[in-house]
């Protein structure tokens, strides 16, 4: 007969562990060993084995006791000793073991544990699309929505029992919602827990359900939500409301409405981040001559000097006329970019290009930087 090892040994502590770490060692080693992360590796099966039959021996105190005394003989009757081990896995409740294996469940093995159907459990959010326009977006509004979610039936007050009745405990699970089995495999006997049959995991048997909900406490309203958008939102940008979401069950907290943000396109400005562009127009004449122009901000029309000699595509900033920033304190805003168009004129009469060809006249290289230097380009590049 081949020699056992040391029951401490095989779950790596030392004489004198305490509960909570045999347990905790236990767990770790018979999920290291579980056969069916390591399918067709005898070695696997023979250590997870061993490490049950320890788990069995010092997770209980009088045959912990027995073996602390007399060794393997006193728990196992092949040594001679008087206590009855079976050598499977008889009474060993794996739940916790398969539900951190398999994330609640137990695969093949009939399922994990179930949650406790009388907890408190969240609401479901709601999703809804808002299109505001471009200056509500920037200054900020309030709009009513109206939204369709769930409540408690008001005519049984959620129970889901017909007024004037009440809910029972299910007999089956005494409210638990879940009944315990055993189940017999190739390791030994093994308990599960599964979803009670009778009150299909609710926990309670409704006899006579509510007409207007049909026994499930919960209906659909329709609800108006006043939503306070803030100023500098953005386009696609989503708006949490807590608590504004469909019910709880059993008292747990609503969930949230969510507002995602649509913003329509503006016929002048464009937004950028927090900053604001716009292209004004100008005429030739004010280009040369420079001119007092009004541009038009969200916050209304300020007055800007156009410098004389100001080129097409010039960009002018407008500091602190831009969007107000979103979290930041109010006046932390963005910038107005203004970029300047300057219009050649259409449709001249003879006279109006007389007098233009008479001031073209006028005008020579010294008047015209960008052209110069263009041309003073092209002639190094052919002297060359």
């Amino acid at each position: 007969m081949a020699e056992k090892r040391d029951y401490y040994e095989v779950l790596g502590l030392q004489k004198g562990a305490s509960d909570a770490e045999i347990k905790k060692a236990y767990r770790k080693l018979a999920k290291q060993y579980h056969p069916d992360l390591n399918p067709d590796d005898p070695e696997a099966e023979t250590k997870f084995k061993e490490v049950n039959e320890a788990n069995q021996v010092l997770s209980d105190p009088e045959k912990r006791a027995k073996y602390d005394q007399f060794g393997h003989a006193g728990v196992d009757p092949s040594y001679g000793g008087g206590a009855n081990f079976t050598g499977g896995f008889e009474g060993v409740d794996l739940g916790d073991i398969f539900a951190d294996i398999f994330g609640g469940g137990m695969g093949g093995f009939g399922g994990g544990r179930s949650s406790n159907p009388n907890a408190p459990r969240r609401g479901a959010d709601i999703a809804v699309q808002l299109e505001i326009g471009f200056m509500e977006a920037c200054k900020g509004v309030s709009h009513d929505i109206t939204i369709n979610r769930t409540e408690d039936c008001p005519e049984c007050n959620g129970s889901g029992a017909k007024a004037g009745t009440s809910t029972k405990t299910c007999p089956d699970c005494k409210g638990r919602g879940y009944v315990t089995v055993q189940q017999r495999s190739m390791f030994g006997m093994m308990q599960s827990q599964r979803p009670c049959s009778k009150c299909g995991g609710k926990g309670k048997i409704i006899e006579s359900p509510c007409g207007k909900c049909g026994g499930s406490g919960k209906t659909t309203m329709k609800k108006t939500v006043s939503v306070k958008v803030p100023a500098g939102i953005d386009d696609g940008m989503t708006l949490n409301v807590r608590g504004q979401g469909s019910v709880g069950m059993n008292g747990g907290q609503r969930g949230d409405l969510k507002v995602r943000i649509a913003v329509r396109k503006d016929p002048v400005f464009e937004r950028e981040d927090y900053n604001i562009w716009i292209d004004f127009p100008i005429t030739y004449a004010q280009a040369a001559l420079g001119a007092e122009i009004e541009v038009p901000t969200i916050d209304g029309k300020v007055s800007y000097n156009v410098p004389a000699g100001t080129q097409p595509g010039t960009v002018f900033r407008l500091r602190g006329k831009g969007v107000q920033k979103l979290q930041r304190s109010e006046g932390d805003r963005g910038d107005q970019m203004v970029r300047i168009n300057v219009e050649v004129p259409k449709n001249l009469n003879k006279k109006q290009k007389e007098a233009l060809q008479a001031f073209e006249e006028t005008l020579d290289e010294k008047n015209y930087e960008k052209r110069r230097s263009f041309f003073d380009k092209i002639k190094d590049m052919f002297n060359k």
